[in-house]
């Protein structure tokens, strides 16, 4: 809660022109803040209160409440400032999903999510930069810029449509893995685009050499403090602690990368990469959950105030003014898009497993326009041409974008039908539902009984009714595995559901190995090739 509302602070003293280092100064406004920050929690959870009975997107929501309300209701007037989006809450968006990453989904998708993320990014770029050029007559160095702003996806808005529209696991893990590494790949090509533009010149081998740099060094900054936070978890052993040590090191990396002219976006995916995946095997299972909880509530407070303050920073008159050329932008983006997913993936089949043209559509219905873009559209240098207008026409395009594509893609991932089931499948589904909850339901009645809240008598008579239940529902289930002789897609439905059981126990091997090995119980020679199997097994599962 502490970095979430630290942020939040932050947010509002850079944004009025106040120097965080002297809000304990009694001439500042502290009640001022204080009383606008309540306001907007108040907004927020007004919304989602509104948006979960209206069954539309939450970030949607956010922004179009921001909308609606003036700054002038505020008891201190706040706003996006681009220095605290990059800084701080970017780290913490960056940092939150990495470690929430499956390394062996990562793995086995690596390849269209490095096709996606490295020259999908470019390409799609250079063609957005291109059509900007020609259609809006922008000067070169400005439409290059936009198109870089214009290429990063709003993963969030995207994830949270899936929530509502079930979607392959391994096309969902594609989406998160893109957005973990383009937004790197964005910054640097901006940086390029800045240091052209400040220099007058640029030369190819200049700008390779700065690419290098960039994401070598990144990743070797990341490893490096992700191994020193696994080698510090090994002498904590307090959950409290534990959140102390995330949180210096998603921003310290952010910070450090600035420094040394590296990329801080891949410094921290990968920080938290590595933390993620061997870090929590040094802690207890419930260091873990508190740790996991913490970085969820910290993003989703991040994403609450940013996009909720994207609808409070754009004026509604500046945005009816700018609509017709957000429309173009938003054309000319998702034309970029298209020329680099199609193709790309086209390539793919040559040396991966093919996507489903289907989930190629979803990439590109799914590339919504977030904070983030925002941010960088601040960023640029103050005597870029026409800075102010690209500024207003980025903001008016993510507003266009998050309410339209939000609303919309749900609609169209339904229609694509990406996940219908075949009879024998929801028949299976609706028999494993009974099963669990009459479980739950025994689980339920037997502390009832240790209690003393239930006679033993009434207990005896419920328990066995449900265990009628669930004798029943497993006498079906059998009967349906035992008829596996049916269509080709039925028995791949079951080889996809065989898969993910297969996943699941495999996980629980290998956090039981782990466990054991922490305890001493058992010899690193042993339980690390053991682990080795292990992963190599999950590599070879098939997800989609």
């Amino acid at each position: 809660m502490g970095i979430t509302l630290t942020g939040i602070w932050w947010l509002a003293q850079l944004s009025t022109g106040g120097d965080p280092a002297t809000t304990l100064e009694p001439g500042n406004n502290v009640t001022g803040l204080v009383n606008t920050l309540i306001v907007l929690l108040l907004v927020a959870t007004v919304v989602a209160l509104i948006t979960r009975r209206l069954r539309i997107p939450y970030v949607v929501g956010l922004v179009l409440a921001g909308l609606s309300i003036t700054k002038s209701l505020l008891p201190q007037a706040v706003g996006l400032n681009p220095e605290v989006i990059l800084n701080l809450f970017l780290p913490i968006l960056i940092f939150e999903a990495a470690i929430n990453t499956d390394i062996s989904r990562l793995r086995s998708t690596i390849k269209p999510i490095t096709l996606l993320a490295g020259p999908g990014v470019v390409l799609a770029a250079a063609i957005t930069a291109t059509l900007l050029h020609v259609g809006l007559g922008m000067a070169v160095i400005t439409a290059a810029a936009i198109g870089v702003i214009l290429t990063i996806t709003d993963t969030v808005s995207v994830i949270a449509a899936f929530r509502s529209v079930p979607v392959p696991p391994r096309l969902a893990t594609i989406v998160e893995g893109e957005s973990l590494f383009n937004d790197g790949i964005a910054l640097v090509l901006l940086g390029i685009i800045t240091t052209v533009h400040l220099q007058g010149a640029f030369t190819a081998w200049a700008g390779f050499q700065q690419v290098v740099i960039a994401f070598v060094g990144g990743g070797a900054l990341g490893l490096g403090l992700g191994y020193l936070c696994v080698g510090l978890f090994q002498q904590l052993d307090d959950a409290l602690s534990n959140i102390l040590l995330t949180v210096a090191v998603s921003l310290g990396t952010f910070q450090i990368g600035q420094l040394l002219g590296v990329s801080s976006a891949i410094a921290v995916v990968i920080a938290g990469l590595v933390i993620g995946e061997l870090g929590f095997r040094h802690t207890s299972a419930s260091a873990k959950v508190t740790l996991l909880n913490f970085w969820e509530y910290a993003g989703f407070g991040v994403n609450t105030f940013i996009f909720l303050l994207v609808g409070l920073e754009v004026d509604p008159g500046v945005l009816r003014q700018t609509i017709p050329a957000a429309l173009f932008a938003i054309v000319a983006y998702q034309i970029g898009r298209i020329f680099a997913i199609y193709p790309l993936l086209f390539l793919l089949r040559f040396f991966d497993r093919p996507l489903p043209l289907r989930w190629q559509h979803v990439l590109i219905l799914g590339n919504i326009k977030g904070s983030l873009s925002m941010a960088l559209a601040l960023s640029l240098p103050l005597n870029l041409p026409g800075r102010q207008q690209v500024v207003a026409l980025v903001f008016s395009t993510v507003l266009v974008s998050l309410v339209g594509q939000g609303l919309s893609l749900p609609v169209l991932v339904k229609r694509l039908r990406l996940t219908a089931m075949s009879p024998t499948k929801q028949r299976t589904e609706a028999l494993q539902l009974k099963v669990i909850a009459a479980k739950a339901a025994q689980q339920e009645l037997a502390s009832l009984l240790e209690s003393g809240s239930l006679p033993k008598t009434l207990y005896e008579e419920l328990f066995a009714a449900y265990q009628a239940q669930i004798a029943a529902a497993d006498r079906d289930l059998r009967d349906i595995y035992n008829r596996r002789n049916l269509s080709d897609r039925t028995r791949l439905e079951d080889q996809n559901s065989l898969d993910g059981l297969r996943r699941r126990l495999y996980l629980a091997e290998k956090g039981a190995v782990n466990n054991a090995l922490r305890k001493g119980l058992l010899s690193e020679e042993v339980s690390q090739a053991y682990v080795k199997s292990l992963d190599e097994k999950l590599l070879a599962l098939k997800d989609d």
